[in-house]
């Protein structure tokens, strides 16, 4: 098992929670401290998947919008890694930005590269010239059978447990001579059984020991909607409180005893634009942009108008890692890894998805 990652804290946090464990006694982690860019795919073949997470700030609806001009774009390298070694399946994540209409060309073309990973790259050409030579290629028949089918969605994590409104979009493929019709993960949980147990029933004030707030912010339309649904639907969205109110509260100068990375950053402020999570409702997207968060998505707002950052561990409870993980690194550098990050339960479900149609394709 091999995790290829060029940030020296974040491969020291890999190394610190899975490198040297075995998985079903069979393999171990591998952590590489690389740029991917300089890696020779060949000599880590055979594999049976490939999973990866290209860094989203080309893409980012956040971030400076260069997309494919963006040096941090390393989709190319995903589609370079299944082109050379021909896994059974395949998994990309990224943000949601790059489905805007900005980047429908180059989506096509991430869609039919890993579609006819085969019809290799010509040195001269970019991907714009790629995707001609692909579109033609498909029409005509000339780029032979499909190596991959191809499907991808748009995901908000909240719908599947997570305690954080983080949209996602997943590309997920299947050798197709494996017969493999893949349909993503149903969502686990919903919006409206979140509404219902605070401001029909009043069960989430009661659960956490709270009053009921007199402000409640849905309209008597709203309220009347969702009174006549049937329920429950799903689960609840979880919200921020949901995933700390166990934690004890942090100290500035220590971690608190018994958990890891938890120890308070002072300093947080509020201000237009940077107003922090609020505590009963998912948290914020937790970003990892170089200039800090410009949302607030690294605090929590207080009913009482005061705000705080996030402690490590909350913003890993957030992304839904075990308490058990320790990260490495300054709490600057450690929230950039959590930012970047796939909510692990929610990685888990597609991965788990994955592996049970590659278990029924050999028969188990």
């Amino acid at each position: 098992m091999a995790l290829v990652e060029w940030n020296r804290d974040a491969c020291e946090t890999l190394r610190a929670n899975v490198a040297g464990r075995a998985l079903d006694g069979i393999a171990q982690w591998k952590v590489f401290h690389t740029d991917v860019r300089a890696l020779d795919f060949a000599t880590f073949g055979p594999v049976d998947v490939i999973a990866g997470g290209a860094p989203c700030q080309p893409f980012s609806i956040g971030g400076k919008h260069r997309g494919t001009e963006d040096e941090r774009n390393m989709i190319g390298e995903f589609i370079r890694a299944v082109r050379v070694l021909a896994p059974r399946a395949f998994i990309l994540e990224n943000v949601r930005g790059l489905l805007r209409p900005t980047f429908t060309d180059y989506f096509r073309y991430v869609r039919l590269a890993l579609t006819y990973p085969t019809v290799a790259p010509s040195p001269e050409e970019g991907w714009a010239g790629r995707l001609t030579r692909l579109q033609s290629a498909q029409e005509k028949g000339s780029a032979g059978a499909p190596r991959y089918d191809v499907t991808y969605r748009l995901v908000n994590a909240a719908d599947y447990g997570v305690p954080q409104t983080r949209a996602r979009v997943f590309l997920v493929g299947f050798r197709t001579d494996l017969g493999v019709s893949y349909q993503f993960p149903h969502p686990t949980h919903s919006q409206e059984e979140l509404w219902r147990s605070q401001w029909l029933t009043g069960e989430y004030w009661a659960e956490h020991g709270l009053p009921r707030p007199d402000d409640c912010p849905l309209t008597p339309s709203q309220l009347s909607r969702l009174s006549a649904l049937p329920f429950p639907l799903r689960k609840r969205w979880r919200t921020t409180r949901d995933a700390i109110a166990d934690l004890p509260m942090p100290a500035a100068d220590r971690d608190a005893p018994g958990v890891l990375n938890h120890r308070l950053i002072p300093g947080a402020r509020s201000y237009p634009g940077h107003t922090g999570s609020d505590l009963d409702l998912p948290a914020k997207t937790l970003k990892a942009g170089g200039h800090g968060v410009p949302g607030g998505e690294n605090m929590i707002a207080r009913r009482d108008g005061t705000v705080r950052y996030l402690t490590v561990r909350e913003a890993a409870r957030l992304q839904t890692f075990p308490d058990a993980w320790r990260f490495v690194g300054a709490w600057g550098e450690v929230m950039r890894q959590l930012g970047n990050a796939v909510p692990m339960e929610l990685a888990y479900l597609v991965a788990r998805s994955v592996a049970d149609q590659l278990a029924a394709s050999d028969g188990g």
